[in-house]
């Protein structure tokens, strides 16, 4: 693909929450995973990876309980679900008589890294295709519930989804922090006020319009909980809210040993 295609491709992403009612090919999506996989750096290439693919409305129904009832979920005829696994390589390191490892923290990074990785390549390669997709960052908050019902061996756990399917509805792209916000020369450069100011203002201007535009029930919970702001509204209740992240990542901590990649407290 030339490199004005790949650019156009990159500038094109748009979360996808609402699907045509057609299927999609499995044939087509197995292609486009192997050719994600073969597009994507690997970890010493031990692909510690594995993808479940959900497309029984059933099954998806369980999902979208897990998925705090997001109705993407339902509607998308599937569900990918990127898991970093250890278990597979272990198996293979035990039935060729070599040490064991791959059951440590650090591993867990790595496993979970790369699948990771997968998943945003298998995303453009699916937006590619014509296909839309969206991420659900509430795999991390019910990973042990997804683990249980993907029926995943220890170390082995899901690191991310996302629903996929043709898209009905065509989104406004979304406002990103310009390159002088994050992109850094020699050594991070340390914003000012002025900084993040300059860095932020469009963005929380038009992401406060967004949220505000949600409709008057939104709107009057902002008001009930004193947010006034796009900055107050991520870490209130009503977003991503400290306190229930504290208890998540405890939570996180305790599966993380339960599976195999933490020693047991």
């Amino acid at each position: 693909m030339p490199g004005t295609e790949f650019t156009r491709l990159l500038h094109a992403h748009r979360s996808i929450r609402r699907f045509e009612e057609r299927p999609v090919d499995a044939a087509l999506v197995d292609r486009v995973l192997c050719d994600a996989l073969a597009g994507s750096s690997s970890s010493g290439n031990l692909n510690m990876i594995s993808v479940v693919k959900t497309r029984d409305a059933e099954r998806k129904r369980r999902l979208y309980e897990l998925h705090f009832e997001q109705p993407m979920v339902l509607q998308a005829p599937l569900v990918l679900t990127f898991c970093a696994d250890t278990f597979r390589t272990r198996q293979w390191l035990a039935q060729r008589g070599a040490r064991l490892g791959f059951a440590d923290f650090i591993s867990w990074h790595v496993a979970a890294f790369d699948a990771v990785i997968l998943a945003q390549t298998t995303a453009l390669a699916l937006e590619a295709q014509g296909l839309g997709m969206c991420y659900m960052g509430t795999t991390l908050h019910s990973m042990g519930a997804i683990a249980e019902f993907l029926e995943l061996p220890g170390t082995c756990l899901p690191a991310t989804s996302m629903v996929v399917g043709w898209p009905a509805e065509a989104p406004a792209p979304r406002d990103r922090l310009p390159g002088a916000a994050w992109i850094h020369d020699e050594r991070y450069h340390h914003p000012s006020a002025a900084d993040i100011d300059a860095h932020f203002g469009e963005r929380e201007r038009r992401g406060w319009e967004r949220y505000r535009s949600m409709g008057e029930d939104m709107v009057r919970r902002m008001q009930e909980l004193g947010i006034h702001s796009l900055a107050q509204f991520y870490t209130s209740k009503m977003k991503y809210d400290p306190d229930h992240f504290a208890l998540d990542s405890a939570a996180l901590a305790a599966l993380l040993r339960e599976r195999g990649f933490l020693p047991a407290a």
